[in-house]
C-alpha cells in the first residue's frame, strides 16, 4: 500500500513552505488538490512536476473512491488545500478518514495555517480558544451567535472579504462592543492588524473596500470586580 501524505501549504507567502512539504510533493505519485489551477502556481514556482488530480467539495464522493484506489495499488499520493493545512474549512477529512478505514498509512506534514498565524501576533493569551471557522450564512447563524455570547474564552473565525461587515454589526448586535482584533491577508505583501471595539471598527471600516481573507478574533468580555468591562 501506498502513504497518504496531508502537506501543509503557504496562505500567502510561498517561501512558508516547508522543505519536507517540497521534497513529498516532488516525491509522491499523485497531488490531490482543492484547486487545481491555484495549486498549480505553487507546484511551478518550486519546479514540481507531480501529476494533480483535483478533490474538492464538489467531486469528493466520486474521487475518494478513486484515489483510495490508487493508495491501495501502492502510490503515494499527497493531499493539499487551497492554502494552509487540510482538514481546516475544507472536505481533506472525508478522504483522511476512508483512508484509515482502508488501513492506508497517514502521515502529516505540517505547516502554515491562518489560524496558527494569527494567534501568534495576537498579544492576548492563547492557550485556550474556541475556532469556529467560517460562520453560518443564514440557518443556524443567529441561533450560533446567541450561543457565544457568553463564552469565556478567545473566539476565531474566518471572514470573507464580502461578509466581514455583516459579521461585524452581527457581533455588534449580539455580542455588544467587544475588543476585536482583524487579521487581513496574513503573510501577503499587504497583511495588516486592526484592532479596536466593535462600534470603532464599523465607522472605520464600514464605507471601505474589504479586500483579501480575513481572521477575526472576538475577545471575551473581561469581567472586574463583578461587572463585565471589555479588553
Amino acid at each position: 500500500m501506498g502513504k497518504l501524505y496531508v502537506v501543509a501549504t503557504p496562505i500567502g507567502n510561498l517561501s512558508d513552505i516547508t522543505l519536507r512539504a517540497v521534497n513529498i510533493l516532488r516525491e509522491v505519485d499523485l497531488i490531490a488538490a482543492e484547486d487545481t489551477r491555484t495549486s498549480q502556481k505553487l507546484l511551478d514556482h518550486y519546479k514540481i512536476k507531480t501529476p494533480l488530480v483535483s478533490y474538492h467539495q464538489h467531486s469528493q464522493q466520486n474521487r475518494i473512491g478513486y484515489l483510495v484506489e490508487q493508495l491501495i495499488s501502492g502510490k503515494n499520493v499527497a493531499l493539499i488545500t487551497d492554502a494552509g493545512t487540510p482538514g481546516i474549512q475544507d472536505p481533506a477529512g472525508m478522504l483522511v478518514q476512508a483512508a484509515r478505514i482502508a488501513g492506508i498509512e497517514i502521515v502529516a506534514v505540517p505547516g502554515p495555517s491562518a489560524l496558527t498565524a494569527a494567534l501568534s501576533i495576537a498579544g492576548v493569551p492563547a492557550d485556550s480558544f474556541i475556532f469556529l471557522g467560517f460562520l453560518p450564512k443564514k440557518k443556524g447563524r443567529e441561533t450560533l451567535f446567541k450561543k457565544i455570547t457568553n463564552w469565556d474564552l478567545p473566539i476565531l473565525i474566518y471572514e470573507s472579504p464580502q461578509r466581514v461587515i455583516k459579521t461585524l454589526r452581527d457581533i455588534d448586535k449580539f455580542l455588544g462592543d467587544r475588543a476585536i482584533i482583524l487579521f487581513r491577508e496574513l503573510t501577503k505583501k499587504f497583511e495588516e492588524v486592526i484592532s479596536g471595539q466593535t462600534h470603532d471598527l464599523l465607522n472605520r471600516l464600514e464605507d471601505k473596500p474589504m479586500k483579501g481573507e480575513f481572521v477575526i478574533m472576538i475577545l471575551p468580555p473581561q469581567k472586574k470586580h463583578g461587572r463585565e468591562k471589555n479588553y
